[in-house]
């Protein structure tokens, strides 16, 4: 009788104990989805934040650069540099907001930043108008250049620099290199301050530029290696093929390019279209004045993305673009001289 008992007791005890586990279940349960929910609208609430105000900031920037035009220089050079500046802070809002938006609420924000961008150097065309010029060579950059820039053709001596440059207003001055090949090319950090550079049609070039640059451009370039200091904004690049480029940037996006090699550092996400064997890694190259640099740039040296590249020809998820690549550690460069 008593062994029925204790089994009785311990039948009671089992239920007893189920029933408190599944009671506890239903308790966590409860806990999670409310986590849940709490962090739903905590990333709808940051989600809507962003939309509402990088809204509101895009057409503060916008209503800026209207007012560009009818003004004397003096005012519409004060606009624009407002309009750089406020560019430069919406770009890193959207870096520091990548974490909890959808790859969808990142793409068009990119798309209108570079409609931005885009805007800001035709209003920068239209309002600062270059004067009428004459050419004339100019050898600056390649005396102040590190004397690691050398012209491979010409026994090691350093290559004089003969860019374009324009006589008249410092705002009229077209900044970068063009329709050049089979030369070694390079510009000061004083040279390319804040400025919009250009690369355009070079083939079988080197070009060094030390310093930050607002935005750079890189159109028709076949062959080449091109290595830049940290840009505040963008670096664009359309045509570009069999060639190595160094780049630090808030943000890269890259059109038409094939088989080409990019060592890159970007504080947002690099992005591809209509391109094929484009490589990456990290930025490797360096000159002494670097790291001020970075700084002076605003760009987080110890944030690099490098690796996080958005194909907007790639659309399969989970399967990886066949259109880039990483370079393998073995394969990567970590000197950069002539």
């Amino acid at each position: 009788m008593e062994a029925d008992e204790l089994i009785g007791h311990n039948g009671v005890f089992k239920v007893k104990e189920r029933l408190l586990k599944r009671h506890q279940a239903r308790i966590e349960d409860v806990e999670r989805r409310k986590e849940a929910k709490e962090n739903h609208t905590v990333i709808k609430e940051s989600v809507d934040y962003f939309l509402s105000t990088f809204s509101g900031e895009r057409a503060a920037i916008e209503e800026l650069l209207s007012r560009c035009m009818g003004v004397d220089q003096k005012a519409a050079a004060q606009l624009l540099e407002e309009a750089t500046n406020k560019t430069v802070q919406l770009q890193k809002f959207l870096n520091d907001s990548m974490v909890f938006l959808t790859t969808y609420d990142q793409r068009q924000a990119q798309a209108a930043l570079q409609k931005l961008q885009t805007c800001l150097t035709e209003t920068r065309e239209q309002a600062l108008p270059k004067k009428k010029f004459a050419f004339r060579a100019r050898c600056k950059a390649a005396d102040k250049a590190p004397e690691s820039v050398m012209d491979p053709l010409n026994d090691g001596a350093p290559e004089k620099c003969d860019s374009t440059q324009v006589e008249g207003d410092p705002a009229g001055v077209q900044c970068g290199f063009s329709h050049m090949s089979n030369t070694v090319l390079a510009k000061t950090a004083e040279e390319i301050q804040k400025e919009d550079v250009l690369l355009s049609h070079l083939s079988n070039c080197k070009v060094c530029l030390y310093g930050t640059p607002s935005t750079l451009h890189l159109k028709h370039i076949d062959n080449c290696e091109i290595l830049c200091g940290p840009v505040s904004t963008s670096v664009f690049v359309d045509q570009c093929q069999h060639s190595t480029l160094a780049l630090a940037c808030q943000q890269l996006r890259t059109h038409n390019t094939s088989d080409t090699l990019v060592y890159l550092h970007v504080t947002s996400r690099a992005i591809i279209e209509d391109c094929q064997r484009v490589s990456f890694a990290p930025f490797s190259w360096s000159y002494p004045t670097l790291e001020d640099d970075f700084r002076a740039a605003g760009l987080d040296p110890d944030r690099n993305n490098w690796d996080q590249v958005d194909d907007f020809n790639w659309l399969a998820a989970g399967t990886p673009s066949p259109n880039w690549a990483v370079i393998p550690k073995a394969e990567r460069r970590t000197t950069w001289e002539a």
